[in-house]
């Protein structure tokens, strides 16, 4: 009979050590917030493909619209013959997104958004300076692993920086990162290292991801826009992870008084099906000459299908407002959490929407890290039948990412779970 065990030998032997896995469990269905396993368990999924099935897994109406194209056709390439659907899919997210007038153009993965948000934005400005944030994560490609600003385990070793790439401190006040912190770092980056005038953009998440969940301070996204904008600098908010309901709103940024000029999008767009995308002004977008922007796979017919399914679902069902309301039940459940005297010491506990996270720490009442905690929580969470990410630039934060879709039910359980977890 096939189990995990034997299985995981088969990967080890297969398949380079580079490529992880969070936890050492192979799949055979799924459905909504459940999966289970080649030995038949059960388990409540908070990771959601990191933060990719926001919509469950197989929705019934990407599964609808999915089957429906597989009908017509698979693949053609966009920059060989079109297909209406994928203009459809470029309008209503012009449409949505808290930008003006705005285009929009698909890829296939996160990394390929980002980074082509880049390329928009050199051929835009003729600049070729970028600057990232401290904990950010961009991607994996040599562009994006660049921008990512965590060095262990995204740069193997061997790997040279890329010219032109900076990284400024991300404000986390109770690590002791202010705002006024970061802001000098960055005013010494345009003295020490590149003048303003050859920064092409200055790329952050909202809410960042692998970094640990941590929210932009408005008051510094607000500072960065007119800094931005005194400098033709393009102002780049990746939604990678934050997208698509995620927040509470369609888009993380929505959440700040500000339009940003570019947004790269990816994960939840596709409900499980690979497509990414950059959204973002017109004036900017056109600035690439054509054949400059698109990929052989970029906006897959059956990404493009999954996607319009995704934003039905979205509205239909008021998903950003489902957000909300299962943020604040893991949130409350949380700080009660932090409460006990019987379970792990937690310390900052964050959340907007329904991304949602929190901090393991040495002692009850401090900030100090204690990310030796995390795997034994984690491991305790699979053992009950939870599937919990980790994350943050300092290693010691666990990621809720119940889909929003998830049955009221199922997040209990899987809060009840995460509690066991934290008793051991």
């Amino acid at each position: 009979m096939t189990n995990n065990a034997a299985i995981l030998a088969r990967r080890h032997a297969a398949l380079p050590r580079g490529l992880a896995t969070a936890t050492p469990v192979f799949v055979t269905r799924a459905e909504n917030g459940e999966v289970w396993d080649v030995e038949g368990k059960r388990y409540i999924d908070f990771a959601s493909g990191i933060a990719v099935t926001n919509t469950g897994h197989r929705h019934p109406k990407v599964m609808a619209a999915v089957a429906q194209q597989l009908e017509q056709f698979t693949h053609l390439c966009f920059q060989v013959t079109g297909y209406e659907n994928y203009v459809e899919l470029a309008e209503r997210l012009n449409a949505l997104a808290p930008i003006g007038t705005a285009k929009t153009v698909f890829f296939t993965t996160g990394a390929e958004a980002t980074e082509n948000s880049v390329k928009i934005a050199r051929a835009y400005t003729g600049r070729h300076g970028v600057i990232t944030f401290t904990g950010a994560f961009h991607g994996r490609t040599q562009l994006t692993m660049a921008m990512t600003g965590k060095s262990v385990p995204y740069r193997p070793r061997g790997t040279p920086p890329s010219f032109g790439i900076y990284h400024v401190p991300f404000p986390i006040p109770h690590h002791g990162t202010t705002e006024e912190d970061a802001l000098k770092a960055l005013y010494h980056v345009f003295k020490a290292d590149m003048p303003p005038e050859q920064v092409a953009a200055i790329v952050i998440e909202p809410v960042q991801g692998e970094g640990g969940f941590y929210q932009t301070p408005r008051t510094f996204m607000k500072r960065l826009r007119e800094i931005c904008d005194e400098h033709g600098i393009v102002l780049v908010a990746d939604e990678v992870q934050s997208g698509f309901a995620r927040t509470g709103k369609m888009f993380a940024i929505e959440h700040y008084d500000i339009e940003p000029d570019l947004i790269p999008v990816a994960k939840a767009l596709g409900g499980g099906f690979p497509i990414s995308g950059v959204i973002g002004k017109a004036e900017i977008m056109d600035a690439a000459e054509p054949g400059g922007l698109g990929g052989t796979f970029g906006g897959s017919p059956i990404g493009i299908a999954a996607g319009l399914a995704v934003l039905d679902a979205i509205a239909e069902e008021k998903l950003c407002e489902r957000a909300n309301h299962i943020g604040d039940i893991m949130v409350e459940r949380l700080k009660k959490f932090r409460q006990s005297n019987t379970l792990r010491p937690i310390g900052d506990v964050r959340g907007l929407g329904a991304m949602v996270a929190f901090e393991l720490v040495k002692e009850r009442g401090t900030h100090v890290p204690d990310p030796d905690a995390i795997k034994h929580v984690t491991a305790a969470a699979l053992d009950a039948g939870l599937i919990l990410l980790s994350c943050g630039y300092y290693a010691n934060t666990i990621r809720l990412l119940a889909p929003l879709t998830i049955d009221e039910a199922h997040l209990h359980e899987g809060l009840d779970k995460l509690e066991i977890a934290l008793t051991t």
